[in-house]
């Protein structure tokens, strides 16, 4: 089967490999249909990407038609449209056995600390597959990506009524943003693009959108009535934005990263002392995420339009080398 594969730092190869095969009774095979490039697999091409090493088969945002399935899989059927939840977890570790499967202490994730799905065909357990028969190939690819923003909005506590501020308007931002104003959030959303800004109002339907500047603190001040967001999120996975966020935050506020910088973060403890300030990391999600993410899409509550462009197969080494990704989402296809 034909496999791409990251072989070092900005190099992506072709490979042909043996089509993976079930092993165990509770294995699902699928075909791969559509493939999500991320923030993650650039990184990983640009070799900035933590806890990553190289070979490696990278996707990890999937959809696909079930080939097969193991003996003991009842739920999952032959020609199931399906997603899959990339974050392999051990089951027995503290996290796991509390719940928060997604910072599971022996985590692996597809393309990333194991091989992804940026192949004609996968091997994985059917207690990370879901069958999304009602969705498009697209959508079905897009609900991992989603996820990551509903679970950084639950993780949140985020109440009706209140003020956030969702820094970065990349894909995840745009998740976040439109999860809080479902949860009925007063949501302002900041980049620095304006091209981004205005998909972004229209996509999530936010009250607010703000080009970032020096003057953001005295602009989110001027819209929300003298009063500084109860909640921030960072979804740029740049250091210095996520050292300047601290900034936006009101007192007693929570500030969230959901994005991941390979490097040092500081900030300036009195301020953080004296705004009492709660400082959250969101990663990756859980399977009631996933749940949340397709109930919202079965229901209308996400446009389709989050995919800006498919690409064919021959097209992903040339996207790598030439970094044209300025584009809100882009999906790989495979086959129809």
């Amino acid at each position: 089967m034909k496999t791409i594969v990251c072989t070092e730092p900005k190099s992506l190869i072709i490979e042909q490999r043996e089509s993976p095969v079930l092993v165990n009774k509770s294995d699902v095979k699928i075909s791969i249909k559509r493939v999500g490039i991320c923030g993650t697999d650039i990184h990983a091409f640009g070799g900035n990407q933590p806890f990553f090493t190289y070979p490696r088969v990278l996707g990890h945002e999937l959809s696909g038609i079930v080939e097969s399935v193991g003996s003991n899989v009842l739920d999952i059927q032959t020609g199931d449209l399906v997603t899959v939840i990339p974050y392999m977890h051990c089951g027995i570790c503290g996290s796991c056995q509390n719940g928060k499967t997604n910072c599971c202490t022996e985590m692996k994730v597809l393309g990333v600390h194991m091989d992804g799905g940026m192949a004609e065909s996968i091997v994985v357990p059917s207690s990370h597959v879901f069958p999304v028969n009602q969705l498009s190939s697209e959508m079905a690819a897009m609900v991992e990506p989603l996820s990551i923003g509903a679970h950084a909005v639950r993780r949140s506590t985020i109440q009706k009524g209140e003020t956030v501020l969702v820094i970065g308007a990349g894909p995840i931002g745009l998740g976040v943003a439109k999860f809080a104003k479902l949860q009925g959030a007063r949501t302002i959303i900041m980049d620095i693009s304006p091209e981004r800004l205005k998909f972004a109002k229209e996509w999530t339907n936010c009250d607010y959108i703000i080009v970032g500047s020096d003057t953001t603190e005295a602009d989110i001040l001027h819209i929300n009535n003298n009063k500084l967001p109860s909640i921030v999120f960072d979804a740029t996975g740049n250091k210095h934005s996520m050292m300047k966020a601290f900034d936006f935050v009101c007192h007693g506020g929570r500030l969230v990263y959901v994005g991941l910088v390979k490097d040092t973060i500081s900030f300036f403890n009195p301020d953080f002392h004296s705004k009492e300030l709660t400082l959250l990391a969101s990663r990756n999600a859980t399977k009631e995420d996933f749940e949340y993410v397709i109930q919202c899409m079965n229901a209308g509550e996400i446009n389709e339009n989050y995919v800006s462009r498919v690409i064919e197969f021959e097209e992903i080494i040339p996207l790598f080398n030439n970094g044209d990704f300025n584009f809100n989402k882009t999906l790989l296809r495979f086959g129809e």
